[in-house]
């Protein structure tokens, strides 16, 4: 009794999306067809996969356990595509990678740079977001992986640890605050942060920080252009706290500049950042050597920072 793989990942699409609808748009059907794959399979087993109720479709038991092996059949035949893609000649291809600000500012140029001059047929797409819309993108399958805070587990995703970094605090280099010197941040007085919007995943993180830490804020500003939020630092009395990895390179830079960088300290702040991918599939050849080039490039620019041995807020 084998379903065909039409059949499997019509099925996966449905679970994920929670909708014959959206799963039909994903895998290029129609939501009759998506209905009758599933039906078919249900009529097979003589078992109910989704309790159907109006639009809505929720899984029963039974549908998710057969999801849970379903995935790792997608999985596997992908591995034994990939095995034979193998043996052609060399990395081709392409891929398209979802990153935050945090990733682009100071380690894709170098990380992207590295990999383009090994692998120059490879074709790279390079995605800049916030964890929100580049983990319902890699869900839906149109990324290949994306880097984002760590935040709960969501359904049809892989994830692990890719970096820890700390967070350190950017103000404008004329308030005289010495450069690269770790800072208290309860000792500095009302402070005017910018802060990421609610939608970003920072935002309870450093809010948490302040609240627990006895940090006096006199103003809170939304601003989600992390470039943007640094350009009006340089520029007015306001400070931000941003991962450490966005800042490294400005870490070294001489006198005079713009900005100065301050970790945090007593105590300091940390944030996860984790790699996400499909669930149902593996990272292409190409994709899987980028992301090594990305995390060398990550943990180097890491290095300027205090080793960081407590877990992140």
């Amino acid at each position: 009794m084998i379903e065909s793989l039409r059949d499997i990942r019509l099925f996966v699409a449905a679970y994920e999306a929670r909708s014959f609808t959206a799963a039909a748009e994903r895998e290029n059907a129609t939501q009759s067809g998506v209905s009758q794959h599933i039906r078919k399979i249900e009529d097979r087993f003589g078992v109910r996969l989704f309790a159907r109720s109006g639009g809505a479709v929720s899984p029963t038991p039974a549908g998710d356990s057969y999801y849970r092996a379903c995935i790792e059949v997608l999985r596997v035949n992908e591995a034994a595509n990939r095995a034979v893609m193998s043996y052609g000649t060399g990395l081709d291809g392409e891929m398209v990678v979802g990153l935050m600000p945090t990733m682009t500012r100071s380690v894709l140029a170098p990380a992207l740079a590295t990999f383009v001059a090994a692998h120059p047929n490879v074709v790279v797409r390079i995605v800049e977001s916030f964890s929100g819309p580049l983990t319902q993108q890699v869900q839906a399958g149109d990324l290949d992986f994306a880097i984002v805070p760590l935040t709960a587990g969501t359904i049809g995703l892989r994830s692990r640890r890719f970096a820890r970094t700390p967070e350190v605090l950017v103000a404008d280099a004329a308030r005289g605050l010495p450069h690269m010197m770790p800072l208290r941040l309860a000792d500095l007085g009302p402070l005017k942060i910018v802060v990421p919007s609610r939608q970003n995943a920072r935002r309870a993180h450093l809010e948490g920080y302040f609240a627990a830490n006895g940090v006096q804020v006199e103003r809170l500003l939304e601003l989600d252009a992390m470039l943007g939020a640094l350009d009006f630092v340089a520029r007015t009395d306001f400070v931000a706290v941003v991962p450490g990895l966005m800042m490294a390179t400005d870490a070294a830079l001489p006198a005079p500049r713009r900005l100065t960088i301050h970790p945090l300290a007593d105590p300091p702040l940390a944030i996860d950042l984790v790699l996400i991918e499909p669930a149902r599939r593996t990272l292409s050849p190409a994709a899987a050597a980028f992301l090594s080039v990305l995390e060398q490039e990550a943990h180097a620019h890491d290095a300027v920072w205090p080793v960081l041995e407590q877990p992140a807020a």
